[in-house]
């Protein structure tokens, strides 16, 4: 194969992918969301070895932690930290670890392999961006302004920096994780369950899952369509490209027929 073919071959590869981007990234991402799910059902068949290395692979997005995950193949989907089979100390730290290594067993069932936080942020990004694909008048907006993204992520962006400042007085300490201040601000019509803990039902399951969609849809809205745009022009700027080369290509080849038969004819 010559240089030329190598490089046409490459710029049709590349229009190719640029003008299926999204089919691309609604796959990939699809299957991204899909594994920490696979987790669970390799541990609850056996395979331990597969499930694990799924754990293993996420816990570098993820914190993992068994309180704020979803558990398969239990009596609960979700439980509070002081039902789970762990002693905790008051420490941070140590707390983090043994809530991030717990993946759990067969009377409790096993958990995805990132939490509940995880699967609605990633989650919302995959829907809005399969809205976005298949829905074309989606595609011909324009992105959205940057005070509407500041907007739409801003929920999840409050909920984990709380988050991050209530842990720091301990997991089960912060003001959080017994949200009193909820409790006094709607005269604890909701009930403890509502307001205490981090299982599902709760206010910081809640908010937990809930600010994921609109962090998807501020994502998406803001990048996807300069993204596209951006894809569109590579595509017809190869096409271009490609045309002409398949033109000199043609034009090449009648010439090279054209003096063989000449040459023929002056034998």
């Amino acid at each position: 194969m010559t240089h030329s073919q190598s490089a046409l071959r490459r710029a049709r590869w590349t229009r190719a992918f640029a003008s299926h981007w999204l089919l691309v990234f609604v796959v990939l991402f699809g299957l991204f969301n899909l594994l920490p799910f696979l987790a669970p059902v390799f541990m609850h068949a056996g395979w331990e070895s597969g499930g694990n290395t799924i754990y293993t692979i996420y816990s570098a997005f993820c914190h993992q932690m068994a309180q704020r995950s979803f558990f398969l193949f239990g009596p609960e989907v979700m439980m509070n930290a002081d039902e789970l089979p762990i002693a905790l100390t008051g420490n941070l730290g140590a707390d983090t670890l043994s809530l991030r290594q717990f993946r759990g067993n067969a009377a409790l069932g096993w958990k995805v392999a990132w939490s509940d936080r995880m699967i609605s942020m990633y989650g919302g990004v995959w829907l809005a961006a399969l809205a976005f694909a298949f829905l074309p008048r989606l595609r011909r907006h324009r992105p959205i302004a940057w005070w509407q993204f500041v907007l739409l992520i801003l929920p999840m962006a409050v909920d984990g920096a709380t988050h991050f400042i209530s842990d720091l007085s301990g997991l089960t300490e912060g003001f959080r994780y017994q949200n009193e201040w909820l409790a006094a601000l709607t005269g604890g019509v909701l009930g403890d369950g509502f307001y205490a803990g981090d299982s599902l039902g709760s206010f910081n399951s809640w908010m937990r899952l809930g600010t994921g969609l609109p962090f998807g849809i501020g994502c998406v809205g803001f990048a996807f369509p300069y993204i596209d745009r951006h894809a569109s022009e590579v595509v017809q700027y190869l096409t271009v490209k490609i045309d002409r080369v398949a033109q000199l290509q043609t034009y090449s080849a009648d010439l090279l027929k054209e003096w063989h038969e000449q040459s023929r004819d002056a034998k």
